[in-house]
């Protein structure tokens, strides 16, 4: 590792940082410059690294979405003001390979996004709450857990052997007391953070979503009330997109997202397909118009998480007629 007492010149230009992160260590490559050093993934390791950022000027720095080992980091750099964006592992993985670059070590990696910040200008984005990382976990637990039962369940529907039937039994009913406990400390987390609680207002007054589909946004999306329509389209994996090429135009197909926020979105696009006056109208035009049941029930998904994006911007609950 590099002398961190090395002062580098100040200049006006933009320095491009791309950090790899592991469990225990971030390896750091500076664009233009090629410099590479590494400290550890620890809070004295974060003080180091960014006291050596500030002293380059301006900077912006890219880094891999790693699970928890990238949070710590993103929040020393902001709370340091330094622009941070957060890249998923498998676009960082392709924009390497389209560079022609093959081998991938921790080294490489960094190089690699270093380079897609200085190329690409991905967006700078704040780290979540604390309050927000802890219901995100909580979810995903539950979540998890519901996934499990729903399995046990269909395995006990073709079980015959009274021995196997109680031992799953057994665990359904173990399972089913901690989805109870995950959603006790949901509800309790939701209550003392203002925020949170405000948006889980907003989501269950429209109708046709629900509690859980109202954490599953909350702590899925936490760029709601930021993005516009298309954006929320697509960062929900709802937008159909286009398939053209030259005089051939394609059907389009919707793709990518976030596949949890989808799951939560058919049900209650179900739902609100019955039980809301404007989406059931909406739905059977659709229908009418001949388009198939996936279509014009994804189309409501669509229209459902546009609608909460806005009412979020807005802060204010669904009425049957804007005011």
């Amino acid at each position: 590792m590099q002398d961190l007492e090395n002062s580098e010149p100040v200049t006006d230009a933009v320095s491009y940082i791309g950090i790899d992160v592991s469990k225990s260590r971030l390896d750091i490559f500076v664009h233009p410059g090629e410099q590479s050093y590494h400290v550890s993934n620890t809070a004295a390791g974060h003080r180091q690294l960014t006291g050596r950022l500030k002293r380059l000027g301006p900077v912006f720095v890219t880094l891999e979405a790693t699970g928890k080992y990238h949070r710590a980091v993103h929040r020393a750099l902001a709370e340091r003001a330094i622009a941070v964006a957060v890249i998923n592992p498998r676009r960082a993985r392709s924009f390497s390979q389209s560079l022609g670059q093959l081998a991938k070590t921790d080294h490489i990696d960094a190089r690699m996004l270093a380079l897609y910040g200085a190329m690409l200008s991905p967006g700078a984005a704040l780290p979540v709450s604390k309050s927000l990382e802890d219901l995100k976990e909580l979810v995903t637990a539950r979540r998890q857990g519901v996934a499990d039962r729903t399995a046990m369940y269909n395995q006990l529907g073709e079980c015959s052997l009274t021995f196997v039937r109680k031992r799953l039994t057994a665990r359904i009913r173990q399972v089913s007391r901690h989805i109870a406990d995950y959603d006790k400390h949901i509800r309790a987390l939701i209550k003392v953070e203002p925020v949170l609680a405000r948006r889980y207002e907003i989501i269950t007054s429209v109708p046709g979503l629900g509690p859980v589909n109202a954490i599953t946004m909350i702590a899925g999306m936490p760029e709601l009330s930021t993005c516009d329509e298309k954006q929320i389209a697509a960062l929900t994996g709802v937008a159909p997109m286009a398939r053209d090429s030259g005089s051939f135009k394609g059907k389009r197909h919707i793709r990518g997202g976030r596949k949890p926020i989808r799951d939560a979105l058919y049900m209650a696009a179900v739902t609100a397909a019955r039980s809301n006056a404007q989406i059931k109208a909406f739905f059977k035009r659709l229908i009418d118009k001949g388009k198939l049941f996936k279509v014009a029930i994804t189309a409501v998904m669509r229209k459902l998480i546009i609608l909460v994006n806005a009412l979020i911007r807005q802060n204010r609950i669904w009425q049957p007629i804007t005011p």
